[in-house]
Protein backbone atom coordinates (compact mmCIF):
# COMPACT_ATOMS: atom_id res chain seq x y z
CA UNK A 1 0.00 0.00 0.00
CA UNK A 2 1.38 3.40 -0.99
CA UNK A 3 1.97 5.58 1.68
CA UNK A 4 0.05 9.06 1.56
CA UNK A 5 2.15 12.01 1.12
CA UNK A 6 2.32 15.13 2.38
CA UNK A 7 3.57 18.43 2.52
CA UNK A 8 4.50 20.14 5.46
CA UNK A 9 3.99 23.77 6.40
CA UNK A 10 6.09 24.69 9.47
CA UNK A 11 9.15 22.83 10.95
CA UNK A 12 9.10 23.80 14.26
CA UNK A 13 8.64 21.58 17.56
CA UNK A 14 5.40 20.08 16.11
CA UNK A 15 6.74 19.59 12.68
CA UNK A 16 10.23 18.10 14.22
CA UNK A 17 9.10 15.98 16.89
CA UNK A 18 5.67 14.75 15.77
CA UNK A 19 4.81 14.55 12.06
CA UNK A 20 8.40 14.25 10.96
CA UNK A 21 8.59 11.07 13.38
CA UNK A 22 5.78 9.20 12.89
CA UNK A 23 7.11 9.70 8.69
CA UNK A 24 9.88 8.03 10.29
CA UNK A 25 8.33 5.22 12.23
CA UNK A 26 5.80 4.26 9.91
CA UNK A 27 6.92 5.02 6.45
CA UNK A 28 4.01 2.91 4.66
CA UNK A 29 1.36 5.48 6.16
CA UNK A 30 3.00 8.66 5.71
CA UNK A 31 6.02 10.31 3.78
CA UNK A 32 6.62 14.21 3.57
CA UNK A 33 7.70 15.04 0.46
CA UNK A 34 8.21 18.83 0.56
CA UNK A 35 8.28 21.18 3.86
CA UNK A 36 7.87 24.88 3.83
CA UNK A 37 10.36 26.79 6.77
CA UNK A 38 11.31 30.47 7.05
CA UNK A 39 14.82 28.96 9.18
CA UNK A 40 16.90 27.91 7.06
CA UNK A 41 19.02 25.77 9.04
CA UNK A 42 15.81 23.51 10.32
CA UNK A 43 14.64 23.64 6.46
CA UNK A 44 17.82 22.63 5.62
CA UNK A 45 17.88 19.54 8.68
CA UNK A 46 14.14 18.79 8.11
CA UNK A 47 15.04 18.22 4.36
CA UNK A 48 17.94 15.84 4.95
CA UNK A 49 16.39 13.68 7.20
CA UNK A 50 13.06 12.99 5.17
CA UNK A 51 15.28 13.06 1.63
CA UNK A 52 13.34 16.04 0.20
CA UNK A 53 14.68 17.73 -2.83
CA UNK A 54 15.39 21.06 -2.57
CA UNK A 55 12.96 21.80 -5.21
CA UNK A 56 10.48 20.85 -2.61
CA UNK A 57 12.27 22.79 0.20
CA UNK A 58 10.46 25.87 0.82
CA UNK A 59 11.30 29.49 2.64
CA UNK A 60 7.49 30.19 2.60
CA UNK A 61 3.75 28.23 3.12
CA UNK A 62 2.78 31.06 -0.01
CA UNK A 63 5.99 29.24 -1.95
CA UNK A 64 4.77 25.65 -1.37
CA UNK A 65 1.04 26.49 -2.40
CA UNK A 66 2.11 28.26 -5.85
CA UNK A 67 3.12 24.66 -7.44
CA UNK A 68 -0.53 23.57 -7.07
CA UNK A 69 -0.99 19.92 -5.05
CA UNK A 70 1.77 18.03 -5.20
CA UNK A 71 0.95 15.47 -2.43
CA UNK A 72 -2.54 14.24 -1.01
CA UNK A 73 -2.09 16.21 2.45
CA UNK A 74 -1.56 19.52 4.04
CA UNK A 75 0.15 19.84 7.28
CA UNK A 76 -0.27 23.52 8.53
CA UNK A 77 1.85 23.40 11.77
CA UNK A 78 2.45 27.16 11.42
CA UNK A 79 2.15 29.69 14.21
CA UNK A 80 -1.20 30.97 14.94
CA UNK A 81 -1.59 33.93 12.73
CA UNK A 82 -0.57 32.08 10.00
CA UNK A 83 -3.05 28.94 9.71
CA UNK A 84 -6.26 30.42 8.21
CA UNK A 85 -4.49 31.80 4.69
CA UNK A 86 -2.81 28.32 3.82
CA UNK A 87 -5.20 26.36 5.25
CA UNK A 88 -8.17 27.98 3.10
CA UNK A 89 -5.86 27.54 0.26
CA UNK A 90 -4.84 24.15 0.69
CA UNK A 91 -8.73 22.96 0.65
CA UNK A 92 -9.13 25.09 -2.92
CA UNK A 93 -6.37 22.93 -4.33
CA UNK A 94 -8.17 20.02 -3.60
CA UNK A 95 -5.74 19.03 0.02
CA UNK A 96 -6.91 17.12 2.26
CA UNK A 97 -5.76 19.50 5.94
CA UNK A 98 -4.43 18.58 9.32
CA UNK A 99 -4.44 21.79 11.03
CA UNK A 100 -2.44 22.55 14.13
CA UNK A 101 -5.07 23.91 16.68
CA UNK A 102 -6.28 26.35 17.30
CA UNK A 103 -7.45 27.04 13.73
CA UNK A 104 -7.34 30.46 14.08
CA UNK A 105 -7.43 33.11 16.52
CA UNK A 106 -10.60 34.50 14.86
CA UNK A 107 -13.90 33.28 15.53
CA UNK A 108 -15.19 34.17 12.05
CA UNK A 109 -12.34 32.29 10.61
CA UNK A 110 -12.54 29.30 12.44
CA UNK A 111 -16.55 29.48 10.94
CA UNK A 112 -15.08 30.12 7.64
CA UNK A 113 -12.84 27.40 7.90
CA UNK A 114 -15.31 24.96 8.75
CA UNK A 115 -17.62 25.71 5.70
CA UNK A 116 -14.60 25.67 3.29
CA UNK A 117 -14.25 22.03 4.17
CA UNK A 118 -17.52 21.39 3.46
CA UNK A 119 -17.80 23.22 0.42
CA UNK A 120 -14.88 21.14 -0.97
CA UNK A 121 -15.49 17.90 0.65
CA UNK A 122 -12.25 17.87 2.12
CA UNK A 123 -10.95 16.88 5.55
CA UNK A 124 -9.93 19.35 7.65
CA UNK A 125 -8.74 17.79 10.59
CA UNK A 126 -8.10 19.90 13.72
CA UNK A 127 -4.80 18.57 16.25
CA UNK A 128 -6.89 18.63 19.32
CA UNK A 129 -5.07 15.36 20.05
CA UNK A 130 -6.38 15.07 23.75
CA UNK A 131 -9.20 13.12 22.11
CA UNK A 132 -7.23 10.29 20.62
CA UNK A 133 -5.41 9.28 23.55
CA UNK A 134 -6.24 6.10 25.35
CA UNK A 135 -6.47 8.08 28.87
CA UNK A 136 -9.60 10.29 27.49
CA UNK A 137 -11.02 7.57 24.87
CA UNK A 138 -11.72 5.46 27.71
CA UNK A 139 -13.01 7.84 29.99
CA UNK A 140 -15.61 8.72 26.75
CA UNK A 141 -16.43 5.17 26.41
CA UNK A 142 -17.18 4.84 30.27
CA UNK A 143 -19.93 8.02 30.02
CA UNK A 144 -21.29 6.54 26.59
CA UNK A 145 -21.86 3.05 28.35
CA UNK A 146 -24.23 4.78 30.73
CA UNK A 147 -21.92 4.00 34.02
CA UNK A 148 -22.21 7.55 35.36
CA UNK A 149 -25.74 8.01 34.47
CA UNK A 150 -26.24 11.51 33.69
CA UNK A 151 -23.30 14.04 34.12
CA UNK A 152 -24.15 16.80 36.47
CA UNK A 153 -20.66 18.40 36.77
CA UNK A 154 -16.76 18.29 35.20
CA UNK A 155 -14.21 19.90 37.12
CA UNK A 156 -11.09 20.03 34.47
CA UNK A 157 -7.27 21.10 35.72
CA UNK A 158 -4.84 21.98 33.77
CA UNK A 159 -1.26 22.33 35.41
CA UNK A 160 0.84 23.98 32.77
CA UNK A 161 3.77 23.74 35.05
CA UNK A 162 5.98 27.08 35.39
CA UNK A 163 9.01 25.40 32.90
CA UNK A 164 6.41 25.31 30.19
CA UNK A 165 4.81 28.88 31.08
CA UNK A 166 8.15 30.75 30.77
CA UNK A 167 9.14 29.05 28.01
CA UNK A 168 6.42 28.89 25.86
CA UNK A 169 4.17 31.72 27.08
CA UNK A 170 6.55 34.63 28.88
CA UNK A 171 9.47 34.41 27.01
CA UNK A 172 8.25 32.49 23.71
CA UNK A 173 6.19 32.37 20.55
CA UNK A 174 2.50 32.55 22.66
CA UNK A 175 3.71 35.63 24.79
CA UNK A 176 1.49 38.28 23.37
CA UNK A 177 -2.40 37.49 22.42
CA UNK A 178 -1.99 40.08 19.46
CA UNK A 179 1.03 38.31 17.88
CA UNK A 180 -0.45 34.35 18.58
CA UNK A 181 -3.60 33.85 20.60
CA UNK A 182 -5.10 34.68 24.28
CA UNK A 183 -3.72 31.29 26.64
CA UNK A 184 -6.76 30.15 27.02
CA UNK A 185 -6.89 29.49 23.09
CA UNK A 186 -3.24 28.87 22.27
CA UNK A 187 -3.00 26.49 25.50
CA UNK A 188 -6.06 25.20 26.95
CA UNK A 189 -8.20 25.00 23.58
CA UNK A 190 -7.12 21.31 24.13
CA UNK A 191 -8.75 21.48 27.05
CA UNK A 192 -12.15 23.14 26.14
CA UNK A 193 -12.57 20.97 23.86
CA UNK A 194 -12.23 17.78 25.96
CA UNK A 195 -15.02 19.20 28.11
CA UNK A 196 -17.38 19.78 24.85
CA UNK A 197 -16.62 16.31 23.67
CA UNK A 198 -17.34 14.13 27.28
CA UNK A 199 -20.45 16.41 28.09
CA UNK A 200 -21.66 15.75 24.45
CA UNK A 201 -24.37 18.42 24.24
CA UNK A 202 -24.01 21.94 23.07
CA UNK A 203 -23.05 24.63 25.65
CA UNK A 204 -25.04 27.80 26.53
CA UNK A 205 -22.99 30.67 28.32
CA UNK A 206 -19.21 30.62 29.30
CA UNK A 207 -17.93 33.05 32.08
CA UNK A 208 -14.13 33.53 32.93
CA UNK A 209 -11.37 35.13 35.10
CA UNK A 210 -7.75 35.31 35.25
CA UNK A 211 -4.94 37.49 34.82
CA UNK A 212 -1.33 38.48 34.42
CA UNK A 213 -0.67 37.88 38.12
CA UNK A 214 3.25 37.34 38.54
CA UNK A 215 5.59 38.03 35.48
CA UNK A 216 5.77 41.07 35.56
CA UNK A 217 7.99 44.47 35.83
CA UNK A 218 6.88 45.12 39.17
CA UNK A 219 7.53 41.77 40.66
CA UNK A 220 11.74 41.98 39.28
CA UNK A 221 13.68 41.05 42.34
CA UNK A 222 16.72 43.23 43.18
CA UNK A 223 19.97 43.21 41.15
CA UNK A 224 17.72 41.43 38.20
CA UNK A 225 19.16 42.32 34.54
CA UNK A 226 17.86 42.41 31.61
CA UNK A 227 19.03 38.96 30.96
CA UNK A 228 19.72 36.14 32.96
CA UNK A 229 23.25 35.41 31.34
CA UNK A 230 24.32 39.31 32.21
CA UNK A 231 25.61 38.57 35.90
CA UNK A 232 21.83 38.91 37.28
CA UNK A 233 22.64 39.56 41.20
CA UNK A 234 19.14 37.30 41.56
CA UNK A 235 20.37 34.78 39.20
CA UNK A 236 21.24 31.92 41.86
CA UNK A 237 17.98 32.13 43.70
CA UNK A 238 15.54 32.16 40.79
CA UNK A 239 13.48 29.61 39.66
CA UNK A 240 12.91 31.25 36.69
CA UNK A 241 16.23 31.20 35.56
CA UNK A 242 16.94 30.77 31.99
CA UNK A 243 20.39 28.87 33.22
CA UNK A 244 18.74 26.55 34.60
CA UNK A 245 16.10 26.22 32.49
CA UNK A 246 18.31 25.89 28.84
CA UNK A 247 21.59 24.01 30.50
CA UNK A 248 20.15 20.51 31.29
CA UNK A 249 22.21 18.14 29.61
CA UNK A 250 22.79 15.52 28.26
CA UNK A 251 18.95 15.48 26.35
CA UNK A 252 18.39 19.30 26.67
CA UNK A 253 14.14 19.17 26.81
CA UNK A 254 14.31 22.93 26.74
CA UNK A 255 17.59 23.79 24.84
CA UNK A 256 16.21 21.81 21.83
CA UNK A 257 13.52 24.52 20.82
CA UNK A 258 16.04 27.49 20.99
CA UNK A 259 19.02 26.68 19.03
CA UNK A 260 20.33 23.41 16.92
CA UNK A 261 23.61 23.83 18.82
CA UNK A 262 23.79 22.29 21.97
CA UNK A 263 26.88 22.83 22.83
CA UNK A 264 27.48 25.27 25.73
CA UNK A 265 28.62 27.74 23.27
CA UNK A 266 25.81 27.61 21.36
CA UNK A 267 23.00 27.33 24.04
CA UNK A 268 25.18 30.42 25.60
CA UNK A 269 24.60 32.26 22.25
CA UNK A 270 20.71 31.56 22.20
CA UNK A 271 20.41 32.94 25.38
CA UNK A 272 22.60 35.82 24.65
CA UNK A 273 21.24 37.16 21.58
CA UNK A 274 17.31 35.13 21.35
CA UNK A 275 14.59 35.80 23.05
CA UNK A 276 14.98 32.83 25.50
CA UNK A 277 17.41 34.78 26.95
CA UNK A 278 15.29 37.22 28.96
CA UNK A 279 14.61 37.99 32.36
CA UNK A 280 10.87 36.76 32.98
CA UNK A 281 9.91 40.06 34.36
CA UNK A 282 11.36 41.77 31.82
CA UNK A 283 9.39 40.40 28.60
CA UNK A 284 6.89 41.89 26.60
CA UNK A 285 4.25 39.29 27.53
CA UNK A 286 1.29 39.74 28.22
CA UNK A 287 -1.24 36.49 28.50
CA UNK A 288 -2.38 35.36 31.78
CA UNK A 289 -0.28 32.96 33.99
CA UNK A 290 -3.84 31.48 35.71
CA UNK A 291 -7.56 31.41 34.68
CA UNK A 292 -10.25 29.98 35.82
CA UNK A 293 -13.52 29.11 33.22
CA UNK A 294 -17.12 28.14 34.01
CA UNK A 295 -19.41 26.46 31.82
CA UNK A 296 -22.86 25.81 31.31
CA UNK A 297 -24.41 23.38 29.14
CA UNK A 298 -27.90 22.63 27.95
CA UNK A 299 -29.18 20.28 30.04
CA UNK A 300 -28.35 22.23 32.96
CA UNK A 301 -24.88 20.27 33.47
CA UNK A 302 -21.79 22.61 34.32
CA UNK A 303 -18.54 22.51 33.89
CA UNK A 304 -15.30 24.53 35.16
CA UNK A 305 -11.71 24.70 33.86
CA UNK A 306 -8.36 25.63 35.89
CA UNK A 307 -5.53 26.65 34.32
CA UNK A 308 -2.11 28.00 36.30
CA UNK A 309 1.34 28.28 35.25
CA UNK A 310 2.22 28.42 38.57
CA UNK A 311 2.62 24.37 39.15
CA UNK A 312 5.74 22.31 39.38
CA UNK A 313 4.90 20.02 36.46
CA UNK A 314 3.03 20.30 33.44
CA UNK A 315 -0.20 17.25 34.18
CA UNK A 316 -3.96 17.32 33.55
CA UNK A 317 -6.42 16.19 36.66
CA UNK A 318 -10.55 15.76 35.95
CA UNK A 319 -13.46 14.77 37.97
CA UNK A 320 -16.48 14.23 36.43
CA UNK A 321 -19.44 13.74 38.84
CA UNK A 322 -22.95 11.64 37.28
CA UNK A 323 -26.04 10.89 39.01
CA UNK A 324 -25.19 6.75 38.83
CA UNK A 325 -21.40 7.13 39.70
CA UNK A 326 -18.03 9.27 39.53
CA UNK A 327 -14.46 9.40 37.97
CA UNK A 328 -11.35 10.74 39.30
CA UNK A 329 -8.29 10.63 37.23
CA UNK A 330 -4.37 11.97 36.68
CA UNK A 331 -3.79 12.05 32.54
CA UNK A 332 0.25 12.43 33.46
CA UNK A 333 -0.24 8.91 35.56
CA UNK A 334 -2.24 7.65 32.80
CA UNK A 335 -4.85 6.13 35.03
CA UNK A 336 -8.38 6.82 36.17
CA UNK A 337 -11.25 5.49 39.23
CA UNK A 338 -14.60 4.77 38.17
CA UNK A 339 -16.85 4.60 41.42
CA UNK A 340 -20.54 2.90 40.72
CA UNK A 341 -22.45 4.26 43.49
CA UNK A 342 -25.37 1.41 43.17
CA UNK A 343 -23.04 -1.03 44.18
CA UNK A 344 -20.09 0.86 45.67
CA UNK A 345 -17.32 -0.39 43.86
CA UNK A 346 -14.18 0.99 42.61
CA UNK A 347 -12.25 0.40 39.25
CA UNK A 348 -9.26 1.21 38.53
CA UNK A 349 -8.49 1.90 34.57
CA UNK A 350 -5.20 2.41 33.76
CA UNK A 351 -3.97 3.95 29.98
CA UNK A 352 -0.68 2.61 29.65
CA UNK A 353 0.49 6.39 28.47
CA UNK A 354 1.99 8.03 31.60
CA UNK A 355 4.53 10.64 31.52
CA UNK A 356 3.39 11.34 27.54
CA UNK A 357 2.38 15.39 27.48
CA UNK A 358 -0.39 14.26 25.08
CA UNK A 359 -1.16 10.92 26.80
CA UNK A 360 -0.08 8.93 23.60
CA UNK A 361 -2.69 10.98 21.38
CA UNK A 362 -0.56 12.62 18.69
CA UNK A 363 0.51 9.12 17.16
CA UNK A 364 -3.24 8.12 17.13
CA UNK A 365 -4.05 11.71 15.51
CA UNK A 366 -2.03 11.32 12.91
CA UNK A 367 -2.43 7.44 12.46
CA UNK A 368 -6.54 7.96 11.94
CA UNK A 369 -6.14 10.77 10.08
CA UNK A 370 -3.95 8.85 7.65
CA UNK A 371 -6.63 6.24 7.73
CA UNK A 372 -9.37 8.61 7.07
CA UNK A 373 -7.72 10.05 3.83
CA UNK A 374 -7.03 6.49 2.31
CA UNK A 375 -10.79 5.67 2.88
CA UNK A 376 -12.33 9.41 2.12
CA UNK A 377 -13.06 8.69 -1.57
CA UNK A 378 -15.04 5.15 -1.12
CA UNK A 379 -16.29 6.33 2.76
CA UNK A 380 -16.26 9.85 3.80
CA UNK A 381 -16.23 10.71 7.24
CA UNK A 382 -15.71 13.98 8.86
CA UNK A 383 -13.37 12.67 11.65
CA UNK A 384 -13.33 12.69 15.66
CA UNK A 385 -11.94 16.21 15.48
CA UNK A 386 -12.81 17.63 12.27
CA UNK A 387 -13.31 21.41 12.13
CA UNK A 388 -17.12 20.87 12.40
CA UNK A 389 -16.80 18.96 16.06
CA UNK A 390 -14.29 21.75 17.03
CA UNK A 391 -15.54 24.53 16.14
CA UNK A 392 -17.61 24.49 19.77
CA UNK A 393 -14.42 24.43 21.86
CA UNK A 394 -13.14 27.08 19.60
CA UNK A 395 -16.20 29.38 20.20
CA UNK A 396 -15.86 28.54 24.02
CA UNK A 397 -12.46 29.26 24.50
CA UNK A 398 -13.08 32.92 22.80
CA UNK A 399 -16.35 33.29 24.97
CA UNK A 400 -14.41 33.03 27.51
CA UNK A 401 -12.16 35.25 26.65
CA UNK A 402 -14.60 38.06 26.05
CA UNK A 403 -16.07 37.26 29.58
CA UNK A 404 -12.47 37.48 31.11
CA UNK A 405 -11.44 41.02 29.44
CA UNK A 406 -15.23 42.27 30.51
CA UNK A 407 -14.72 41.08 34.37
CA UNK A 408 -16.46 38.02 33.95
CA UNK A 409 -19.76 38.89 32.41
CA UNK A 410 -21.20 35.58 31.04
CA UNK A 411 -21.06 34.92 27.17
CA UNK A 412 -23.85 33.37 25.42
CA UNK A 413 -22.88 31.33 22.42
CA UNK A 414 -25.67 31.22 20.80
CA UNK A 415 -25.38 35.35 20.49
CA UNK A 416 -22.27 34.80 19.33
CA UNK A 417 -22.82 32.10 16.79
CA UNK A 418 -25.52 34.62 15.01
CA UNK A 419 -22.94 37.75 15.16
CA UNK A 420 -20.90 35.63 12.97
CA UNK A 421 -23.86 34.39 10.58
CA UNK A 422 -23.10 30.90 11.51
CA UNK A 423 -25.51 28.02 12.27
CA UNK A 424 -26.11 26.94 15.80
Amino acid sequence: MKPITAVLLGAGSRGRYIYGPYAEKYPNDLRIVAVAEPDEGRRRQFAERHGIEADFAYASWEQALEQGRIADVMIVGTLDRMHFAPAMKALALGYHVLLEKPMSPDPAECVRLEQASQAHGRLLIVSHVLRYSPFWAGIKRIIEAGELGAIATIQLTENVGYRHMTHSYVRGNWRKSAESSPMILAKSCHDLDILSWLMGEPCGSVSSFGSLLHFKAEHAPEGATDRCIDGCAAERDCPFSALKLYNQPPDHPWARYITSDLSPGGIAQALREGPFGRCVYRCDNDVVDHQIVNLAFASGANATFTMSGFTEGGSRRVQIMGTHGEIRGDMEEGAFTLYRFKTGEQVEFISGAAGDGHGGGDEHMVRSFVQHVRQFDRSPAAGLTSASASLQSHLMAFAAEQSRLNGGQAVRLSEMLEALGAES
